[in-house]
Order: C-alpha cells, then sequence, then structure tokens
C-alpha cells in the first residue's frame, strides 16, 4: 500500500531522517484491525451500517429491577457468553472481560495478525473502562445485603478488578509487553488508544491491542446514575428516541454496554505484512479541567482539541469532520459547541459534527473506542454518519451536526474525535484515511 498523500495542512507522511546523535523521528501507526461488541451489532460492519441507517439500539430494559428505575433505558448487547467459552472459563470472567476477549479475537481476526514469539515481546495491551467488573461487584453486595449470604463467589476479586479484561487478552494472546488498565471515566479507551499510539510512535512497541470494555447495566450502576440525575428521561412516542444530543429537547445520556478493540501497528510492520490498513491514527491530546468533577469547561475541552493538533502536526483547517462526545446532556453539548468554536472559529460552521451516543447509547469508558472504529469505517465509505433525533435545534448548539440523515460522497479525509470524562480528563484522538 502506497502511502497517503498528507491532508492539507497537516505535516507530511514521512518523517525526515534524524541527524547524527539525534532523537529518532516519530513512527507512523497504521490501525489495521477493528473488533466490536455494541448495542448496533456484534462486529464493527454492522455497527457501522446500523449507524449509517440511523437505526437506535437504545431499548426499555426488561429485567426483574427495570420496574423500580425512573427511566429503564439501556443500548444492550445481545450476547451468550456459552457461544464463545466453555462454561468453566465463563464462570471466571466478569461480562466485561467477556466482552474484551471477543472483541480483541474479533480484532485479530480483521487484521489477519498470527503473532509470532518476537510480536508477543513487542506488543502491548492498552485498555480502557470507567467501571470494569461491575456487574461481579454487584452480585456480590446483593448476596451479602440483600440475601444475607455469608460467602461471595470465590473469584469475585478476579471478576471485578478493573484490570480484568486487560489480563486476560494477555493471558490468552501469551502478549509480555506492558498490559495496562486507564480509569478515566468516559474518556478512558481514548486514553488507552493514545498511550498506545505514544509507545508506537516512540518505538517502544512495534504493535498494540487497545481499545476499552464497559458492561454497567446492573442495578446498583443504574441507580447511582439515577441518582446523579444525568440519565434521559423516557421519550413519550418512542423510547428509541430518548437520547438526542445536541437537541433543545434534550434530557441526558442512556448507559450502554459494549467493547471495541483496534490493532495499531507501527506503519512499516503493517506494510511488510501486506496487512489491509483502515486508516492512521495521526495525534492524540490530553487536557484536564481541574475545576469541578462532573462540570465539563470550554477551557478544558478546546485545550485537548489543540493538544490534538499540535500532536499531529495539524492546522484546523486540516479537520473535515468531528465525532462529537456528545452525549445529550444539557451542560456536555452546550460546552462542546463552544469549545469547537473556540478551536476552529468560523470554520466551525462548515464542519460536519457527528453525535453516534444517540443510537448506541454512552458505553462510558469504551465509548471512544467504538466511535473511532465507527468514524474510521466512515472516513473509508466516504461517509457522515448522522446525529439521529435532533428534531428540534438549540440555538446554543448552532454547528452542523448531520441531522437524522447521513451524508453520502463526503470528502473528508481527516477526523477528529472528542471524549470527555466526569473528573475533567479530556482526551481527543485524530485519525486519517489510508487511501
Amino acid at each position: 500500500m502506497m502511502p497517503p498523500a498528507p491532508a492539507p495542512g497537516c505535516a507530511p507522511a514521512s518523517a525526515p531522517a534524524s541527524a547524527p546523535g539525534a532523537a529518532p523521528a516519530p513512527r507512523r501507526v497504521a490501525i489495521t484491525g477493528l473488533g466490536v461488541l455494541s448495542p448496533l451489532g456484534n462486529s464493527a460492519a454492522a455497527a457501522f451500517d446500523r449507524a449509517v441507517a440511523g437505526h437506535s439500539a437504545i431499548r426499555l430494559l426488561d429485567t426483574g429491577w427495570a420496574a423500580d428505575l425512573h427511566a429503564p433505558l439501556a443500548g444492550c448487547v445481545d450476547f451468550q457468553a456459552d457461544r464463545h467459552f466453555d462454561p468453566p472459563r465463563a464462570r471466571m470472567l466478569d461480562r466485561v472481560s467477556q466482552f474484551a476477549l471477543v472483541a480483541a479475537r474479533q480484532a485479530l481476526a480483521d487484521a489477519r495478525l498470527q503473532l509470532r514469539d518476537e510480536d508477543r515481546v513487542r506488543a502491548g495491551i492498552f485498555m480502557g473502562s470507567g467501571m470494569g467488573g461491575s456487574t461481579t461487584t454487584d452480585e456480590g453486595y446483593h448476596l451479602l445485603y440483600a440475601e444475607q449470604a455469608g460467602r461471595v463467589k470465590p473469584f469475585s476479586v478476579l471478576m471485578s478488578m478493573s484490570n480484568a479484561p486487560a489480563a486476560w487478552i494477555g493471558i490468552e494472546l501469551a502478549v509480555s509487553g506492558p498490559a495496562l488498565t486507564y480509569c478515566t471515566a468516559c474518556s478512558s479507551s481514548a486514553v488507552a488508544l493514545g498511550e498506545a499510539w505514544l509507545r508506537i510512535r516512540q518505538g517502544q512497541l512495534d504493535l498494540a491491542i487497545a481499545g476499552g470494555a464497559e458492561a454497567p447495566l446492573c442495578f446498583g450502576v443504574m441507580k447511582a446514575w439515577e441518582a446523579l440525575h444525568a440519565l434521559a428521561s423516557v421519550d413519550p412516542d418512542d423510547a428509541a428516541r430518548s437520547c438526542k444530543p445536541f437537541a433543545r429537547d434534550r434530557s441526558g445520556l442512556v448507559l450502554a454496554e459494549g467493547a471495541a478493540i483496534l490493532i495499531l501497528e507501527e506503519w512499516s510492520h503493517a506494510v511488510a505484512r501486506g496487512a489491509a490498513i483502515h486508516g492512521e491514527l495521526l495525534g492524540y491530546g490530553l487536557a484536564t479541567d481541574a475545576n469541578h468533577m462532573t462540570r465539563p469547561s470550554v477551557a478544558g475541552q478546546a485545550a485537548a482539541m489543540r493538544a490534538a493538533l499540535d500532536a499531529a502536526g495539524c492546522e484546523p483547517s486540516a479537520i473535515g469532520a468531528i465525532n462529537a462526545h456528545g452525549t445529550g446532556t444539557a451542560a456536555n453539548d452546550g460546552v462542546e459547541t463552544a469549545a469547537i468554536k473556540q478551536v476552529f472559529a468560523q470554520q466551525a460552521y462548515r464542519m460536519p459534527v457527528s453525535a453516534t451516543k444517540a443510537i448506541h447509547g454512552h458505553l462510558l469508558g469504551a465509548s471512544p473506542a467504538l466511535e473511532l472504529a465507527l468514524a474510521l469505517l466512515a472516513l473509508r465509505r466516504a461517509i457522515l454518519l448522522p446525529t439521529m433525533h435532533l428534531l428540534e435545534p438549540d440555538e446554543a448548539c448552532d454547528l452542523d451536526y448531520v441531522p437524522n440523515r447521513a451524508r453520502q460522497d463526503a470528502s473528508v479525509t481527516t477526523v477528529m474525535s472528542n471524549s470527555f470524562a466526569f473528573g475533567g480528563t479530556n482526551a481527543v484522538l485524530i485519525a486519517r484515511t489510508a487511501r
């Protein structure tokens, strides 16, 4: 595959050779594999097709405890563990680890990557999760406090710990490089992908299995989020339309579950083995609001976007589209709109902005990886994904959000993907097509 031409306003695709004694030039990072388990579908292709069509996977929960929720909405994955694991193995895995392992297998298969011994040493695992094995924790507390049981499952600690998904992937693949887990709430998998990108770019690794997994749909977690008053109310006409990013009548986010994992490779490593390249990860920006646990700031979000542009060597004019964090909460959407305007000035009004959480819900720490995967496929297909359920415009949210219908034949080669989080950790990724 020939290297892509540089996007207008971005640094050249190949860095110049380093002078004798100087630090090595930064290496390019290819994205060669995508693995997805999501409410939209259990493959990257299935999830993308449903996103293009604007079909919402958000629905009313039908569990026994759903009646005790004010708004029993969620984005659920159609998943049966016994199709992927034998019973003894499944009993040792929280749902979040099950998702992560299956998504990792998918990503490796998509990359057509057979790990050799030398690969396993020069490979790393970078996972993001905001809640970890919360289902196991919730079940344990129920046993202890509701059923007055004297014990919990023997593997409860191993199942619930946040680094379990990364550890299990490492064990299954015999990867002996770094296995790291990042917990920065809703930006967790963006941080995981960005940190993996840094290590490949700097020459520490040749490839990485990076992304996020989340399985928060249990009673205790749902009630905790309900108490925070951040969840959407049920749309009276259609529950599937309850999440409405950037709309005047938005009422909150909808929790969801799933996993998305990407294979990152040093560019020449991928080319040498004849890999099909989905795109190139160009930049990663990180900035912290440092002013409030839940209230986002324009300054913090804008700083993360600028940091990503700097890391990618791109001018703002090089960005053709934005995947918005776009949660559907009153505070976030207005602040994100203002931050985009601060970074892009008048260009902001001409640049399409998509928010897919409207249809797959908020996978918390796994959302950034899922959204980057969807954005990459959109670049390859020259499509702009729609922001669904945007029927009532908000005067404070006045950008082009690609409302309610995908756009075909889009001449976009470079996308920015925003991920902002409770706690204030803002992470932004920039990717471009490999065409």
